[in-house]
């Protein structure tokens, strides 16, 4: 088919489309053939080039922002990762070539990362195997809260209920509502961890589990987390580490070693692939030699031959969770991340980003409430409580270090600390992006005193200005008007 250019009546110039000479054009109903001719734009590649790429310098991201995400790691993520998942046989390989259980020559590179990756994993964390299958640090979650419901079955146990502290993500009690049990609160203490005595009055033979984040999400760690450990196994319960905080003790302590039985551990945050706005994610789940038969199928096994393969045959498995090779971009990212940094390099990311966290920490504390002045791991918590009283909340100082190119931190999480800023610099900053940093947090905290409204009323150096929170929660627009 030719396309002919014309004038369309407007005088602009549009596209016609000439009668087909195909069999099907003459089957198109009159009433769904174009009236006027079609008025495309003619853009040229340079243009075209140049209107994206300026619309990407409106984004933040690592490469280009600090992102003192708390909770999230988003630490930048080595360029060379990213050009593992291009080489042909691994970038290129499709989904739905066969699961042989005898192994397949087309899928042998790939087995052997996800056999290798798992090792890691397993050695990283003190577990006995991995599965590598889970999409999302929440779905972890879930297939683990499956495990646990399998393992207390197989002992001819149903026991209802799964405690996690008041300081934990969310998706933690969500995971365990899904997998069908009552969740039970424990309030913290005036040290920001779980309150143990309170812990143990709500210990029973009830409990299926006990989920922790440790470092918790105040960026603390629970000096008597052996003594939890050790208290719920005397209950025949379970041991469930959120390996969301894991860059913290990497290297440096394995959660197994503390009396966890189960891990999650989320890669898209602790082994450098790029993550946010919902995505990509990788969780895979690595658990003791108690609970190995419960893992979802089907795994990675190597032979004699030093060949890979795949196996079904585990009776006692959850089944399936995910398509076999779950999220396999973001595992060849971690695979190639570990063998990057080596095991010294691991426990330097733990030093680091402690180190980091606590030299930001000790800077703010005169200028912002600092509600637990301990020693912080990973990240730590500051809170605008002092600002709220001059009218300035923790919404406003975060819009105002988008003046500065800053990304907001987490603000208002965790839920116990009113007026909450969680701040996370990982390892991968360096001091002059960290002062320059503590400078502008600095300059905000003295702005409430002298100069309000540029605050309440920020940002004002973005392509969009301050906008109305309340509104848009109520009258969401979702989509363009025309």
């Amino acid at each position: 088919m030719k396309l002919v250019f014309e004038k369309s009546i407007s005088g602009k110039r549009g596209v016609r489309f000439p009668e087909c000479d195909v069999p099907c054009a003459g089957n198109i109903p009159d009433k769904l053939k174009r009236k006027n001719y079609a008025e495309l734009p003619e853009v040229s590649e340079l243009d075209t080039m140049r209107h994206f790429t300026r619309l990407s310098l409106h984004n933040m991201g690592v490469d280009t922002n600090f992102y003192p995400l708390g909770s999230c790691t988003m630490k930048y993520n080595p360029k060379i990762c990213e050009e593992a998942v291009l080489y042909k046989g691994l970038g290129d390989l499709h989904p739905l070539i066969p699961q042989l259980p005898d192994g397949n020559k087309f899928t042998q590179g790939a087995l052997q990362v996800l056999y290798e990756t798992s090792q890691f994993l397993s050695e990283i964390t003190g577990m006995a195997e991995f599965t590598m299958q889970p999409l999302a640090g929440a779905h972890g979650e879930l297939t683990g809260t499956m495990m646990i419901a399998a393992y207390h079955a197989s002992r001819g146990q149903k026991r209802k209920k799964i405690i996690i502290p008041d300081s934990a993500h969310g998706t933690n009690p969500a995971s365990a509502a899904i997998a069908g049990y009552e969740v039970v609160s424990v309030p913290s203490n005036a040290d920001g961890v779980m309150d143990i005595d309170e812990f143990e009055k709500i210990l029973d033979k009830e409990t299926a589990a006990v989920m922790l984040t440790c470092p918790n999400t105040l960026g603390l760690f629970n000096p008597q987390i052996k003594k939890i450990a050790d208290k719920t196994h005397e209950a025949g319960s379970l041991m469930y580490y959120d390996g969301a905080n894991l860059n913290a003790i990497l290297g440096k302590l394995k959660p197994g070693d503390v009396g966890f039985d189960i891990v999650h551990v989320n890669l898209h945050k602790t082994f450098g692939t790029p993550h946010g706005g919902g995505g990509p994610g990788s969780g895979p789940v690595g658990v003791k030699k108690n609970l190995v038969d419960f893992l979802p199928i089907s795994r990675v096994v190597k032979k004699s031959d030093k060949t890979y393969a795949l196996k079904y045959n585990y009776p006692s498995s959850i089944g399936y969770i995910a398509p076999f090779y779950g999220n396999f971009g973001v595992i060849l990212k971690a695979y190639v991340y570990i063998l990057l940094v080596g095991k010294e390099g691991l426990a330097r990311i733990a030093e680091n980003s402690v180190l980091n966290a606590n030299y930001i920490m000790k800077k703010l504390k005169s200028y912002y409430h600092l509600p637990y002045a301990h020693t912080c791991m990973h990240e730590f918590v500051i809170s605008a409580v002092k600002q709220k009283k001059n009218g300035v909340r923790a919404i406003d100082i975060a819009k105002r270090l988008l003046d500065f190119g800053f990304h907001a931190p987490t603000i208002y999480f965790p839920l116990i600390v009113d007026e909450a800023i969680m701040i996370e610099p990982t390892e991968t900053e360096s001091k002059q992006t960290l002062d320059k940093f503590i400078d502008i947090m600095i300059k905000i905290a003295k702005e409430v005193d002298e100069n309000q409204e540029i605050i309440k009323t920020a940002p004002h150096n973005l392509g969009i200005s301050r906008l109305d929170e309340v509104k848009a929660a109520r009258e969401p627009k979702l989509r363009w008007a025309k």
